[in-house]
């Protein structure tokens, strides 16, 4: 290739065309009275050339508009403060509130606190860092860590280069990660410390495509020398310095030919595969867009109003779906974000005071349980009565029942509700309350009396957010109670393949609260019941399977086009697979704006949701339970609890042969009820011990699923949701 021009420097030699730009890169090399290009040479006579090499054309490359609209023509730039991708958001962010203080990260070392400018900054340099390296848009990059500031930066200064993040935490097993990391075609890999990458490169670096590896945390000298070998290795610092070094350059480069050329990332490009938790090598990877994304920032403010300054606490891990929309929402409103974990939670609640706090039941669970009855005495008798019958499990059974009483008209109940709500709000500020959680006096002000109670130099009352409501009922914890926190608790419904479904009603203008709805759906989002079987649309009032419609939904099951097919249909209506109803119109009473609220009761999809907020996938544990003759029948369950559980159905002959040749029971004698079950749960255990997800209890059923009891349909397709109805019961006191 003829060359026009020959532009010199100690580092780079630049070959400039008429028609392409190429570009050399120095190594350690002497070539004498000629150069050597790929497909051929050129003679230079009388030159010593020291640089050479490696060829490559100038890269086309993606950038967010916003954030970095200097790299883009003038034509491409988008109109002002308008977000086209995710990280457009840090640079209105470092503009509005630039020395206020974003991240503080206190327990990783170097402890980091960072402010929006700071953020910005870091985001900017490591997303040109990763472009140093070789990352090219659309590529897939795994992301393997926990929450920390530098998950924060690696996660969006991966999206910045328009490149794919494939996210996971440190707690999944090694065999989860390789599945997910090859399934998902990543060919880099981000990391969260040298003790986590030992323990997964062993299985992990072998089978993979590994192109170069990037750690966040620590010193990349303890990583195994061994399995690392001729893999680029990069820390953190690494390449911040590369990023910070190349913009540099850019940015103050007046050369022509020296600049890739930079096209816009498109709202419509996918910025994330997040994987549900399977128990086998079967992933299903939800792409999401920076569409689906940026629709939980711009209207998350609808529900949660955030004040410049606040405090948000962040302790579920930052790939999670919730935690995620949530973090990227805060920050956009000038909030303090401070990470801690579930050891330090209790202290931090104190240290912190923060207004915002995202998790799973299974906290919310544990706070109850932490209420000291005891101190019951101090209140007037009736009201210890009423806690007595609240935290009764019987009271809880007939939750959903009374949620419906509410709603379709118990105005009985509803008066006695509001009346013990007040009694258990006065218990919460004399007694109740964990230590560890502020309580502010204007808690106990009826909440219907005010929209949004008044806040004291910007600390308010503070706002929990539990990605499912139902869960916490299910869990136990009685409705009053969440009545009686001097908190607003917001009940979010969350799935990962939709991000954040429905937010919680805000009562307005003297309407109490409606306890085990989510609310009114987010703005631009429909719901509507369909019969699960018939896929017929049900009136309000009626209970079926709850479908979605808004710019939330993925955009499909990464590589799974008869998943996506499956869930999403036509006309883009997702199939939640939750079972749930729409509260219908009232023209008057206390029911009179909860027309269009919706109720979750439960799932009809097989996906378990387990309090943690970690996804099962129950038919691979059934398979496996199945191989065994002792079981003829098995549905597991565990929806919104602590663990998991099985209803099984023995084939009582193969059982009681065994029990006969074990010396169990002798010829003619029956097995005892307690021996079946230590049979059964023994073969459970057996059969599904190589599993990530273990069935804990087991509850024997005598007669078996059929069409006839309705329990089976037509193909002989277990009918979950009307066997755990059927015994729901007994599964409440397996569980309790």
């Amino acid at each position: 290739m003829m060359a026009s021009t020959i532009i010199s420097s100690p580092s780079m030699v630049l070959l400039s065309d008429r028609s392409e730009s190429l570009e050399f890169f120095c190594v350690r090399r002497e070539f004498r009275d000629r150069w050597m290009l790929q497909g051929g040479c050129r003679r230079f006579r009388g030159c010593r050339i020291f640089c050479n090499l490696e060829l490559r054309s100038l890269a086309k490359r993606k950038c967010s508009p916003y954030l970095e609209s200097g790299l883009l023509s003038s034509t491409n730039h988008p109109s002002l403060h308008e977000w086209r991708a995710v990280p457009d958001i840090w640079r209105s962010s470092a503009e509005k509130y630039g020395d206020h203080v974003a991240l503080v990260d206190p327990y990783h070392s170097p402890p980091t606190e960072l402010t929006y400018k700071e953020l910005e900054k870091e985001i900017l340099n490591f997303s040109e860092g990763l472009r140093v390296v070789g990352v090219v848009p659309d590529e897939k990059l795994a992301l393997f860590a926990d929450n920390s500031c530098r998950w924060l930066i690696a996660d969006q200064g991966i999206m910045a280069t328009g490149a794919i993040n494939v996210v996971r935490g440190t707690r999944s097993s090694s065999e989860e990660l390789l599945n997910i990391y090859n399934h998902s075609e990543s060919n880099a890999l981000v990391v969260d410390s040298p003790q986590f990458f030992n323990r997964l490169a062993e299985s992990l670096i072998p089978k993979a495509d590994v192109r170069f590896i990037v750690l966040l945390w620590g010193d990349k000298l303890s990583l195994n020398k061994e399995l690392v070998k001729g893999i680029p290795l990069y820390d953190y610092n690494d390449i911040i310095e590369l990023g910070s070094k190349s913009r540099h350059t850019l940015l103050h480069s007046s050369k022509p030919g020296q600049k890739d050329v930079y096209e816009a990332i498109n709202p419509e490009d996918v910025a994330a595969i997040m994987y549900t938790s399977g128990t086998s090598g079967s992933p299903k990877g939800v792409m999401l867009t920076h569409k689906n994304l940026l629709h939980q920032i711009h209207n998350l403010w609808e529900i949660v109003p955030t004040v410049t300054g606040d405090c948000f606490l962040s302790m579920l891990p930052s790939w999670h779906a919730y935690e995620r929309a949530c973090e990227y929402f805060i920050l956009t409103h000038g909030v303090e974000q401070v990470y801690t974990n579930v050891q330090r939670l209790r202290d931090d609640l104190k240290r912190y005071q923060p207004q915002y706090l995202i998790s799973v039941p299974l906290v919310y669970e544990t706070l109850y349980r932490s209420v000291p009855l005891t101190q019951a005495k101090l209140l007037p008798s009736i009201t210890i009565l009423f806690i007595y019958s609240v935290l009764n499990d019987d009271s809880n059974n007939h939750y959903y029942s009374y949620v419906r009483d509410q709603i379709l008209g118990s105005p009985t109940e509803a008066t006695m509700d509001n009346t013990w709500a007040t009694l258990l709000r006065v218990q919460a500020k004399v007694s109740t309350m964990p230590p560890s959680v502020p309580v502010d006096s204007s808690a106990l002000v009826s909440r219907h009396n005010n929209r949004l109670p008044p806040r004291k130099g910007g600390k308010g009352r503070p706002c929990w957010l539990p990605h499912s409501g139902v869960a916490i009922m299910r869990s136990g914890i009685a409705s009053s109670w969440v009545l009686a926190l001097p908190h607003v608790l917001f009940n979010c419904q969350r799935l990962v393949a939709t991000r954040d479904l429905a937010l919680p009603c805000w009562p307005e203008d003297g309407l109490t609260e409606v306890l085990g709805t989510i609310g009114h759906p987010l703005q631009y989002t429909e719901m509507k019941i369909v019969d699960a079987e018939t896929g017929e649309v049900l009136p309000d009032g009626s209970k079926g399977v709850v479908k979605v419609k808004g710019p939330q939904v993925m955009a499909g099951y990464y590589k799974n086009p008869s998943a996506t097919n499956t869930a999403v249909d036509e006309e883009g209506w997702f199939n939640s697979g939750d079972i749930g109803w729409i509260a219908p119109h009232h023209s008057r009473g206390r029911s009179r704006r909860c027309s269009g609220m919706v109720v979750i009761e439960g799932r009809a999809k097989d996906t378990i949701v387990l309090s943690t907020g970690e996804n099962v996938e129950p038919s691979e544990l059934e398979a496996a339970a199945m191989q065994s003759s002792l079981i003829q029948q098995i549905v597991v369950i565990g929806q919104d609890r602590r663990r998991l559980g099985a209803l099984i159905v023995p084939n009582k002959d193969e059982v009681q042969e065994l029990a006969r040749r074990q010396s169990i029971v002798t010829n003619g004698s029956e097995l005892q009820e307690d021996e079946l079950q230590s049979l059964l749960y023994k073969e459970v255990k057996a059969w599904t011990a190589y599993f990530t997800f273990q069935i804990g209890s087991i509850l024997v059923i005598d007669e078996p699923f059929t069409i006839d009891n309705g329990l089976l349909t037509p193909t002989m397709k277990i009918r979950r949701d009307k066997v755990v109805e059927r015994y729901r019961e007994q599964i409440e006191k397996l569980y309790n």
